[in-house]
């Protein structure tokens, strides 16, 4: 049994990653599109498509990246939110040995070379703790499922499947979009939540919990906006669209189409990401504020992500110390409402 004091606890951070340079870039969307969660075609099938996928899509993508400085800040930003955290439960937990380690999905760090310097610190207790805050199969499950396939060393491990409604981060999306209303003044303005989108099949044949639980967010945040003594207009949208299928709806562009017949400036938030990317300084500040502008959209105010503020690294070590006193999959606060076939937790108590 695993003392309750002077243990080594390792908590993994996950998140998707981005290109560090232009180089980098096409392996970059390689790795993305050849993981079976994304493609969800026999190998055989989805990696020569991968191949080619990425090619045609590099020149772009390098482009967008070139406006970041060439590639993508994401890991610098996680790394700032590590440091928070493992400084935080530094405090919390003075009398352990608490690392905190980044496990991106498709760049560096990945998911093997984490794992081995996991084993290396050779923990007593793991934390395996997504940085997305809505579950899907889509990312949450394809990063768990790396690190289980690639993990070999020590440790009692329990997973944090999700945290839509988690307190402090619903606080500190509240007084970022507060900030935001302030300079948007006396603007007749719309709040857009703008999430990364799906296909609607995940949802409807796969039980994918992700909308409900962008809804569950959104819900959280407008009361705490309440409460707060800002009532808002404000509406769901989905971005980052690509292929054929059908997506999550509306997409962003079609929000702003509606804020702009309704005579609406839009503050958007985006509410599925933490850490500034190419969706957010590229999608959001200079593609949809380009079209914001063709519409006649004013003001077009973005929201910047919570990053390491003070009161979502206090989420982040809240979850942490509750997910050191159970074992198995759970979320941190309210999880899924509904019956989804993909929840993981719904899973555990299915027997699988």
């Amino acid at each position: 049994m695993t003392p309750l004091t002077g243990r080594r606890i390792a908590v993994v951070l996950f998140n998707l990653g981005g290109p560090d340079d232009q180089a980098s870039v096409r392996p970059f969307l390689f790795n993305l599109f050849n993981d079976p969660a994304i493609i969800g075609l026999p190998g055989i099938l989805r990696t020569p498509l991968a191949k080619r996928i990425s090619a045609r899509r590099e020149k772009t993508a390098q482009a967008n990246y070139a406006l970041m400085g060439g590639g993508s800040p994401l890991l610098p930003e996680t790394r700032k939110q590590a440091e928070a955290l493992e400084a935080a439960l530094a405090y919390r937990l003075p009398e352990d040995e608490v690392r905190v380690f980044i496990s991106m999905r498709y760049w560096r760090p990945m998911t093997g070379e984490t794992a081995a310097d996991v084993a290396v610190f050779g923990p007593d207790e793991i934390v395996l703790l997504p940085l997305y805050p809505q579950y899907s199969t889509t990312t949450t499950a394809s990063s768990l499922k790396a690190w289980n396939a690639a993990y070999a060393g020590s440790g009692d491990a329990r997973t944090i499947c999700c945290w839509p409604e988690a307190y402090g981060w619903i606080d500190a999306q509240a007084e970022a979009i507060g900030r935001k209303l302030d300079e948007a003044g006396g603007a007749d303005v719309r709040l857009l939540f703008s999430a990364h989108g799906i296909p609607e099949r995940l949802v409807a044949a796969k039980g994918d919990p992700y909308q409900e639980q962008i809804e569950s967010t959104v819900a959280a945040v407008v009361a705490r906006l309440a409460e707060l003594g800002r009532t808002v207009d404000h509406a769901v949208c989905y971005q980052s669209r690509v292929g054929p299928l059908k997506w999550l709806g509306p997409s962003t562009p079609e929000a702003l189409e509606q804020a702009a017949r309704d005579g609406k400036g839009v503050v958007i938030c985006p509410i599925a990401f933490v850490s500034e990317h190419v969706e957010t300084l590229v999608e959001l500040d200079i593609e949809y504020a380009e079209l914001a502008r063709e519409l006649g959209v004013k003001p077009y105010l973005r929201v910047p992500t919570v990053s390491a503020a003070k009161p979502f690294i206090d989420a982040l070590a809240d979850a942490t110390l509750h997910a050191l006193g159970r074992t198995g999959v759970s979320p941190y606060g309210p999880g899924c409402k509904g019956d989804w076939k993909a929840c993981p937790c719904q899973k555990e108590r299915r027997g699988g």
